[in-house]
């Protein structure tokens, strides 16, 4: 796409970006907080540079704008942090993180660009009884823009993964139609899909050949608690003495999914920032008694093999990698959003020439 310039806000480590690098998107930058993403931002993304600054920072959106050559389509994306949105988050409104979202909404307001791509978990239309995510869209529409937005859910565009978001379209030109979806039920990409031919790996241990192949270790009793468990099964299937006393309260039943294993031929469980533990969800390996390794976690995410997470000679983390993987839009995701815009140009035959007209 040589008419369009893409910036992408919260970017992490680059997933979204990478998606529409991948469509032949031009990006020219990504602004997040965690100066930890900077090596795969990028890396992976040649000619994209990190800014490690706040959407709020001083003089950020005039330093954003600048980037955006002249008689481009310029494209905002974005995925502001959903941790307070999300249904795993059981905190009063004392979290303002959600402020993030007005933010990017001042952002987009200032820099008047011509598309907008925001992707964020499906509770955020009702959260606060959807009053957050109406005043979002109204300032959009009140800036002339045309608002589409979708429940998108992942399986349907060959992404191994039950994991269902909101995408929201935002143009002057008019209405975002989101792509078709590509797989039906029949054709899903599964677990055994993704990560059934990654060689075994015992708890705690870590492949020769991969670095990121690498799974945590677990306690004995996490061993035989894993070696109880069936794909699909849940710990009322445990023996009672193996059952965590949080689970045995009244108040714990209704968590059946932790200490899980996945099941080999679904797609997995949505992957969250803490998929390396066994005990954080359904993050068992169907076969092996472990957790999921770090690089099964990238590859449900859809990574491609030679995406590089970690400077070379570097160390890192369960907790770090979990939270740059965990936290990215995946890459695949990407491509279905960048295929979107790309139709949408394509229909609107939005040239330089026109651009410039308008």
């Amino acid at each position: 796409m040589e008419n369009c310039t893409v910036i992408d806000v919260f970017c992490g480590i680059g997933g979204l970006t990478h998606g529409l690098v991948l469509e032949n998107f031009r990006v020219v930058a990504g602004i997040d907080t965690d100066s930890s993403c900077r090596y795969a931002f990028e890396t992976n993304n040649q000619g994209a540079i990190f800014i490690n600054q706040s959407v709020e920072a001083p003089g950020i959106i005039e330093k954003l704008s600048a980037l955006y050559p002249q008689e481009h389509v310029k494209v905002l994306v974005g995925c502001a942090p959903c941790q307070p949105f999300s249904s795993n988050n059981t905190k009063k409104l004392i979290d303002d993180k959600w402020k993030l979202l007005h933010a990017f909404a001042n952002m987009i307001e200032t820099i008047n660009p011509d598309i907008v791509s925001m992707e964020n978990v499906t509770r955020l239309r009702s959260f606060n009884n959807g009053i957050i995510f109406k005043k979002f869209v109204q300032r959009l529409q009140s800036a002339g823009y045309t608002i589409s937005w979708y429940e998108v859910y992942c399986p349907d565009y060959g992404i191994p993964q039950q994991r269902t978001r909101l995408v929201l379209f935002a143009s002057k030109f008019g209405k975002i139609e989101l792509i078709k979806p590509t797989h039906q039920p029949k054709q899903y990409k599964t677990v055994r899909n993704a990560i059934s031919k990654l060689e075994p790996l015992a708890p705690g241990q870590s492949s020769q050949k991969d670095r990121l192949h690498w799974s945590s270790s677990l306690s004995p009793l996490n061993l035989q608690r894993i070696q109880a468990s069936t794909p699909g099964g849940t710990w009322h299937d445990w023996d009672k003495k193996l059952i965590a006393l949080c689970h045995r309260k009244k108040s714990g039943q209704t968590f059946p999914s932790v200490y899980g294993r996945m099941v080999w031929d679904e797609p997995s469980p949505t992957i969250t920032t803490q998929f390396y533990g066994f005990g954080n969800g359904r993050f068992g390996h169907p076969e092996q008694d472990r957790a999921i390794s770090l690089r099964e976690g990238a590859i449900l995410q859809t990574f491609p093999k030679q995406y590089r997470f970690v400077e070379p000679g570097k160390r890192y983390t369960f907790e770090n990698l979990g939270r740059h993987i965990g936290n990215a839009v995946p890459v695949a995701l990407g491509r279905v959003i960048g295929r979107s815009i790309k139709h949408h140009l394509e229909t609107h035959e939005l040239t330089s020439k026109t651009i410039a007209s308008i």
